[in-house]
């Protein structure tokens, strides 16, 4: 509420929050110790990496560390990130995420930013696991299932009916068609591997596939593709705070003017859907 009573924050309380994230993100005994070298390495830079970035931003409640992992692995990857993804890629094992779902959030950038992007930070990734496990190459890493056209049209036919809670076709040759009539050979990639493929693999979740998505929507400023997944997403288990969220960790890895065009356009999107939601009851 606009008038509810805030009670400030000392520097102190926000640099003690910033050891504990530091603590969990790099797993060293001594974070204080490593906010020092941060601080000598980057001065004034290093302070406020320590005391908001991970004091004030990181120590939000509106996210797990786990997600928000969920989203900084998938800014990092977006933008060629590469030193500050290395680094994040073994955090967000530390804060919960499994190996073959920080693959997967590399899949989804495939899609949406691009596969050169999605290569380089696959890269990174298996340097990562090589680091951890001590050796020099990883075994082969797990295929993707080989499907005909017809089971890809099921599956994306069947994700596009939970994103858009039902205003698709449930025929998967119409619900093809549809976009295919809107977008030509593009809706062909999108709906046969985009929905059919991506999107349909288990390996996140659905909620999880949807934030993954709106952050890489956001950090593209991709804005027309953001009103629709940002509402999209809620039909996936989001909540409308966890994807406001997003656009607050994007103030800290895509800048502040990425963020404010963000936040406008999921609020346009959350208030064109419950105006919708209003007419039809």
């Amino acid at each position: 509420m606009a008038n509810q009573k805030i009670e400030p924050k000392k520097q102190s309380d926000r640099r003690k929050a910033g050891y504990d994230v530091l603590g969990t993100l790099t797993g060293t005994d001594n974070p204080e110790k490593t906010a020092n070298a941060m601080e000598a390495r980057h001065g004034a830079l290093g302070s406020f990496a320590v005391d908001h970035v991970l004091g004030n931003l990181w120590s939000r409640p509106q996210l797990s560390r786990r997600d928000r992992s969920l989203i900084v692995v998938t800014f990092l990857a977006t933008i060629g990130a590469e030193e500050e993804l290395g680094a994040h890629i073994e955090g967000a094992i530390r804060h919960g995420l499994s190996r073959e779902e920080v693959e997967e959030i590399i899949n989804q950038v495939a899609g949406y930013a691009g596969f050169p992007m999605a290569m380089q930070a696959a890269r990174l990734v298996a340097e990562a696991w090589c680091k951890a496990d001590g050796v020099d190459r990883l075994p082969p890493r797990p295929l993707a299932k080989p499907m005909d056209d017809n089971a890809r049209w099921d599956k994306a036919s069947d994700v596009m009916s939970t994103l858009f809670a039902g205003r698709t076709a449930s025929d998967p040759q119409e619900a093809r068609a549809n976009i295919v009539d809107q977008l030509g050979g593009v809706g062909e990639m999108a709906f046969d591997f985009g929905f059919g493929e991506l999107w349909s693999r288990d390996q996140l979740s659905r909620r999880d596939r949807s934030m993954v998505t709106v952050a890489l929507l956001a950090i593209l400023s991709r804005l027309d593709e953001l009103a629709i997944h940002a509402p999209a997403a809620l039909n996936h288990g989001c909540t409308e705070a966890e994807i406001e969220e997003i656009m607050v960790q994007l103030t800290v890895y895509g800048g502040f003017p990425r963020a404010v065009e963000g936040i406008r356009a999921v609020r346009a999107a959350f208030a064109k859907r419950a105006a919708r939601a209003a007419n039809n009851e």
